[in-house]
């Protein structure tokens, strides 16, 4: 494939003007991507009913139009999945991305219209690309293939006019023809539905390429390649694919992966990308490996506003527009998109670290979090508590879940784990005083509610032997895709839920 490099290179040039244009320009660019979103959509019955063409400001927008979680917009998107077309979104709806989320057992059906896939999911992963090869020029990384991994892709049908499926589904059957050469696993097993038969399948078809990136969420693809090692009687995957040297991941932070992800691909050279990549909206990807964060993609089709979290579940919650976020605060994500999503609230919540570029990072999810006795604990805490721990003990972590233990009569309170290990060279004794120490260090609130074990005392560690947390996934048809064991919870639900999975 080499023949394709030069024009594929000079292609990429091209992208990474458009790149900094937002850049350099970001608060324009939102302008422009906001009217011009409500201009296409004020002739649908939305845009009717809320008088798109009385808006000529942010401020009228957000007058007009109340915040949505998709509970409150799925009457809408009910009419879309009857057929209904002009409900949201000008352009015919003919294809959902099926999601549920972390853990929640009702599905959800986010459209997809043509203008999303163009403009933002295809756009933005040629931006991913082009990112990459502005700061690596010498990268051979076209002339090889992309491994994509994820988990069940099938497409449904749900009338002669419209289908569903897993957004990288929808995205992989919408892709033009010649990308494909460009990729792996082959079209019919990236469809396939049994994630467990799929494995098999990727591997007999993925074996012998020649892979110089892949794209999938950590703990599938931990699963993909230690299979591979085990089938080619090695520890290194660049014995397999000695052309090896870009891993783009999302989905869930990748703190707690990247030793093991280390240990199995020995390279020096090997590079690691952030991405934010949603059933909603692929909105940034990393473009510094030296520095934290994902740079905000403004003018993909998306128009974002910021929610600060203690605004969420107020009546009428108030947002504000990006020049005047603040570095290191909490924001629920919402968006206003070419699909038709209108003041929509991912379920996200973000953080600033840079606003020259704009960059962000995931900070957790709105609804998880542990927050019984005013500790505050997110997503972000945690993940870098286990990161830490591990790097101190020296253990590697697959996954894994915590939530509060409720104070009794005298007794205080505390929070209960459960932690699924690769490998734990210590005690979990010893491993939980680390993950204690670390998450006071990261959080000064749990810092102050562990004082004297006042409020807070030491936390309960069970150890999850290795594939636990999948045979619970399973078992709730949830294995593969973008489906995740739920980091946090502020009652304990899933900790209960999870318990009788762990064996003695």
């Amino acid at each position: 494939m080499s023949f394709i490099s030069p024009a594929i290179k000079k292609y990429m040039q091209w992208r990474i003007q458009s790149v900094m244009n937002f850049v350099h320009n970001p608060i324009e660019m939102q302008t422009s991507v906001f009217n011009d979103l409500i201009g296409r959509a004020q002739y649908t019955h939305f845009g009717k009913k809320h008088d798109f063409n009385q808006i000529n400001s942010i401020k009228d927008f957000k007058n007009a139009v109340p915040l949505h979680e998709y509970h409150n917009f799925q009457p809408y998107i009910d009419r879309i999945l009857h057929g209904e077309q002009n409900t949201t979104w000008p352009s015919p709806i003919q294809w959902f991305a099926k999601s549920s989320g972390t853990t929640s057992d009702v599905s959800k059906f986010i459209p997809v219209s043509q203008e999303s896939l163009k403009e933002n999911h295809f756009k933005s992963g040629k931006d991913v690309l082009a990112l990459y090869l502005n700061a690596f020029p010498q990268s051979h990384i076209i002339n090889g293939k992309c491994l994509t991994i994820g988990g069940s892709h099938q497409i449904n049908q749900l009338n002669t006019q419209s289908f569903y499926g897993d957004l990288s589904a929808v995205v992989l059957q919408n892709m033009p023809f010649y990308t494909h050469v460009m990729r792996a696993p082959n079209l019919q097993v990236a469809l396939m539905e049994d994630w467990e038969e799929k494995l098999d399948a990727i591997i007999y078809d993925v074996y012998k390429e020649d892979i110089t990136y892949i794209a999938g969420v950590p703990t599938w693809t931990l699963i993909l390649m230690k299979k591979i090692l085990e089938i080619s009687k090695t520890d290194n995957i660049l014995d397999v694919w000695p052309n090896l040297e870009l891993y783009l991941h999302g989905g869930v932070s990748f703190k707690p992966y990247r030793k093991q992800f280390e240990s199995i691909i020995q390279s020096q050279n090997m590079r690691y990308y952030d991405t934010y990549n949603a059933s909603e909206g692929f909105f940034a990807a990393q473009n510094d490996i030296n520095t934290e964060g994902m740079l905000l993609f403004l003018n993909h089709g998306i128009f974002y506003e910021f929610m600060p979290t203690e605004e969420y579940g107020k009546e009428n919650p108030e947002t504000i527009n990006l020049q005047d976020v603040e570095i290191g605060k909490n924001y629920g994500l919402v968006i206003s998109t070419n699909s038709g999503l209108w003041r929509y609230i991912v379920g996200d919540t973000i953080q600033f670290v840079s606003k020259n570029p704009y960059k962000i990072i995931v900070s957790g999810r709105l609804k998880h979090f542990i927050n019984t006795f005013g500790e505050e604990v997110i997503i972000e805490n945690t993940d870098t508590a286990i990161q830490k721990a591990c790097d101190s003990t020296g253990a590697k972590v697959n996954d894994y879940t915590a939530g509060p233990i409720y104070m009794d009569k005298n007794v205080s309170g505390g929070h209960e784990w459960i932690i699924e290990f690769e490998e734990l060279p210590v005690s979990l004794a010893t491993f939980s005083e680390h993950l204690d120490r670390n998450l006071q260090l990261v959080n000064s609130d749990y810092k102050a509610k562990r004082h004297k074990d006042i409020a807070l005392k030491m936390p309960i560690v069970h150890r999850m032997q290795i594939g636990g947390f999948n045979d619970w996934l399973r078992s709730k048809n949830k294995l593969g895709g973008q489906h995740k064991v739920p980091r946090l919870s502020n009652d304990r639900k899933y900790l209960e839920e999870i318990q009788p999975w762990i064996k003695p």
